[in-house]
């Protein structure tokens, strides 16, 4: 039986900590280490020790003067690698940059200024996370300590008040009030359907049998998404605590979690967390002094997008194809082997502990009446700061591009407010969105009101120089390669709304081809077994909707307004530009170039084969790609 003392363990920890005179913190994100933060790491080893100065790895009885540690993602991606000593913030560190820093900062207490993160909208320096805008304009509730603790190391997420939520919930509540207090929140789902969480669970407790699951869904495969990813890597035990408390909830004494094999940083960091919290005695037998028994296994998935969908993630686990199942029975009747389960994302068990810790009335005054709470985005594509941002519903899309985000960027990677074009919300399965949505309230209802949905949290921004078919077609491409083909509409109905979108592209499309497309789109949408399929069709919908002129154009006039289509391209030689100089002419495979020395020369469109050689060579900038 587990006798952990987590009142004890924060007591020591924050005895030792008190031997700490500095702190140094480098990022160890995913996004980080293939920007080498890890030899940065090593380099900091190094030096520190050749100036003598004694420091700690880990928080143990032996604490020294400076504790060099690392963390997970601290969301400024595109400014990374990432550290911080004390409160200083630098970015884009270098491992040549290290010997300084220790020098000036750590030794002398001087902030190196040239690695202090400049703001690209006004050139002003920020020194510290709490004063830049893309740390400043959101509420790290869920992240707040993902770059801050060690996420190997469990003492660190107890000192920050971890497993306390868990040990109340075990000890101090019945099971009934655990599914009140989660109802009493207004938490819904992260993963994606916005479903009621305290409701999923009060269901499942109801239903009858001695034996029942809990599942933390940590398969998150939407193309650019990496929410869970970030939480795995940076506070593991988050979504543990939370898989616990669903655990007592419904009556489970066993759990998966599961996580995608192309996340190894996640998988060790919750395989480090489930047996640093069995060595506790927090899993296990007993736990917390509750009778409770509970195990956790650790699964790993082969990347199928579909097992996203918690019945097809069950077969998965049950050694099956990941291929979902029809509905009803619903998992809380008969999920895993047939048992009552519950399946929650890593973001939304992640949020369970902090409800309990400070009370779903706390919890409900973040967030909209709709939508309690804060939602995590993956921030990518044209703006100035890409990353991982968090912030309440109802925050809008202004707000999160423009404040946040540092403004949509022009394809020259400057700020450039007015570039903006649409943002592709919820991945393959969301939708775009224009100009008239950057003040519409984010939340689940708004959203779908408009014909996008949050999903799991993908945030897409596109300028004005991006192609709206292409946008539609790659997530057409990518939800057609990951069908399982358990449905004829889904598996069929995407392989030829992606013929449609790619004839399109291609010059080779009718007027009568937008009919069909749409056509074919509403009846895949109403007609697939699961989510998936059913929301395939959303980015080719909401492209139809917002932007049926561009279709228009790429048909009847065989032109892509963003020149983004090489088979519209259309290559022409400005007269003005030419000097002559015959370096396209000679760079052109099919001999389309014609002219002669010193003079303009001209392309022949019917023997251009759009290979771009001619703009290659060309040293004047004198050949161009135009409608």
């Amino acid at each position: 039986m587990s006798t952990v003392n987590l009142r004890e363990i924060k007591k020591t920890y924050d005895n030792r900590c008190k031997n700490i005179n500095t702190r140094i913190i480098i990022c160890a994100g995913t996004g980080c280490v293939s920007s080498g933060s890890l030899k940065i790491f090593e380099e900091f080893r190094k030096e520190l020790a050749k100036r003598k100065i004694n420091a700690s790895l880990k928080i143990s009885e032996d604490c020294r003067e400076a504790y060099l540690s690392k963390s997970g993602c601290q969301g400024f991606c595109q400014q990374g690698p990432l550290l911080s000593i004390g409160d200083i913030f630098y970015t884009k560190v270098k491992e040549s940059d290290v010997a300084e820093l220790i020098e000036k900062t750590i030794m002398k207490g001087e902030a190196v200024e040239r690695l202090l993160y400049k703001n690209p909208a006004d050139g002003k320096q920020y020194k510290t996370t709490a004063e830049i805008p893309f740390y400043k304009k959101q509420t790290r509730f869920l992240l707040k300590d993902c770059g801050k603790i060690n996420p190997e190391d469990i003492n660190e997420y107890i000192n920050h008040g971890g497993y306390f939520s868990a040990a109340k919930a075990c000890a101090d509540m019945t099971d009934a009030q655990v599914c009140k207090e989660i109802s009493d929140s207004g938490l819904r789902g992260r993963g994606g359907g916005g479903f009621p969480t305290g409701k999923k669970w009060d269901l499942t407790r109801q239903s009858p049998g001695p034996k029942k699951y809990v599942i933390c869904n940590g398969d998150e495969g939407d193309p650019g998404a990496f929410m869970d990813r970030s939480i795995m890597e940076g506070n593991p035990h988050a979504g543990s605590e939370g898989l616990i408390i669903a655990a007592k909830a419904i009556g489970a004494d066993e759990g998966y979690i599961y996580v995608r094999m192309e996340y190894p940083l996640a998988v060790e960091r919750i395989k480090t967390a489930v047996k640093q919290a069995e060595e506790l005695g927090i899993l296990g037998l007993g736990i917390f002094n509750s009778g409770q028994n509970f195990k956790v296994n650790i699964m790993e998935g082969a990347g199928a997008f579909v097992c996203g969908e918690e019945t097809a993630l069950i077969a998965s686990v049950e050694g099956e194809r990941g291929m979902p199942r029809p509905k009803p029975p619903f998992p809380a009747v008969s999920g895993l082997f047939g048992k009552p389960t519950v399946i929650n994302n890593v973001e939304t068990l992640a949020n369970i502990p902090k409800i309990l810790e400070t009370g779903a009335g706390e919890f409900r005054k973040i967030g909209t009446a709709g939508a309690p709470g804060t939602k995590t985005f993956a921030l990518t594509g044209h703006v100035c700061n890409t990353g991982l941002v968090e912030v309440p519903f109802g925050t809008t899309l202004r707000t999160i591009i423009n404040d946040i985000a540092g403004g949509t960027s022009n394809d020259a990677g400057e700020a450039d407010f007015e570039a903006f074009k649409a943002v592709q919300i919820g991945g393959p399965s969301g939708g775009c969105l224009t100009k008239e949505h950057l003040d519409m309230p984010i939340d689940f209802d708004s959203l779908k009101s408009v014909g996008a949905m949050v999903g799991s949290g993908g945030l897409v921004v596109m300028n004005r120089d991006t192609c709206m078919i292409n946008i539609a077609k790659f997530f057409m491409n990518f939800t057609q390669n990951e069908s399982c083909g358990k449905c004829v509409s889904c598996r069929e109905g995407t392989k030829q709304m992606l013929s449609m979108l790619t004839d399109i592209t291609e010059g080779k499309a009718e007027i009568k081809t937008l009919d069909l497309l749409e056509g074919l789109a509403g009846v895949v949408k109403v007609s697939s077994l699961c989510g998936l399929g059913k929301s395939a069709p959303n980015p080719v919908l909401s492209t139809l909707k917002y932007f049926k002129d561009e279709y228009l154009e790429h048909i009847k006039n065989k032109n892509c307004p963003a020149n983004a289509c090489k088979a519209l391209a259309k290559y022409k030689i400005i007269a003005e530009k030419c000097k002559g100089c015959t370096a396209c002419k000679r760079a052109c495979p099919a001999e389309a170039i014609n002219g002669e020395v010193k003079k303009p020369h001209v392309i022949d469109v019917k023997k251009c084969i759009k290979c771009g050689a001619c703009i290659s060579a060309c040293k004047f900038n004198a050949v161009a790609v135009g409608g």
